[in-house]
């Protein structure tokens, strides 16, 4: 598989009113594969989601560069989907009127807007909601409602930064079984931030580990689980083994955080 995206000696200087200087990333060398789900774990502060928004276009990289199938990001763009861990849907707008506010604003015929959004209102199974709004619905399935506006602009890759951060255990695990099974089916390319180890293993091929701030990527660990996955790898032998590597790779970052 080829490498869609490239990011290259990315760093970022964060610069306070005051001229106080705070280094976010020292320089980030990272590729992602085609079809690839890769995690990013690493203590509070690392800087794992300035990294995400360099990607998204959302910030811009103190030195280096972005590339997505070979083309530099430079703004934001359809070809990045972006979930946040913050319900970010428009309150009043209906749950089908905000999956299809990116169609709508691209110019797509509103019969094929309505198409597509039902196909993933059915996808994400909130089938029978589309007409709620936001504030109606659980936090659960806002996410549902976020994910879906994501992948109905049918972005090359999507960018999430701990989607389901806010959710109670139980429905976090619904929710990374049912983004596991969109993403098995629709075969996008993932990169998912999150402080979640267990989580990080069971949604991922690759789980990147950051080191304390200035991020950096340290260390990079495959998980070789075939698809699909269920729950149930989490209690396996080998599960646990990646976990006891990855609890002390960040045990040692935090550590290194608390000396600094």
């Amino acid at each position: 598989m080829k490498n869609q995206l490239s990011i290259r000696g990315v760093s970022r200087v964060f610069t306070s009113p005051k001229g106080q200087k705070t280094q976010a990333l020292t320089p980030v060398d990272f590729d992602v594969r085609e079809n690839d789900f890769v995690t990013i774990l690493g203590p509070s502060g690392c800087g794992k989601s300035t990294l995400l928004r360099i990607v998204a276009g959302l910030d811009h990289p103190t030195a280096g560069t972005v590339l997505l199938d070979g083309q530099k990001v430079e703004g934001p763009g359809a070809d990045r989907g972006m979930v946040f861990q913050s319900y970010t849907l428009f309150p009043w707008l209906s749950i089908e009127q905000n999956i299809r506010f990116g169609l709508r604003e691209r110019g797509m015929p509103e019969a094929q807007q309505k198409e597509r959004a039902d196909y993933f209102i059915a996808k994400v199974g909130l089938r029978g909601f589309e007409h709620h709004f936001p504030k109606q619905l659980s936090g659960g399935m806002q996410q549902r409602t976020a994910i879906a506006r994501a992948l109905a602009n049918d972005p090359k890759i999507l960018l999430l930064d701990e989607p389901f951060g806010a959710l109670d255990n139980q429905t976090r695990v619904l929710m990374q079984e049912l983004l596991l099974g969109i993403w098995e089916s629709a075969q996008k390319t993932v990169l998912f931030v999150t402080h979640d180890i267990d989580e990080a293993i069971f949604m991922a091929n690759r789980v990147a580990v950051f080191s304390a701030r200035p991020g950096r990527i340290k260390t990079e660990i495959a998980v070789n689980f075939p698809h699909p996955r269920h729950y149930t790898i989490k209690t396996s032998p080998e599960f646990m083994a990646i976990k006891a590597q990855l609890t002390e790779e960040i045990r040692a970052e935090s550590m290194a955080a608390d000396v600094h």
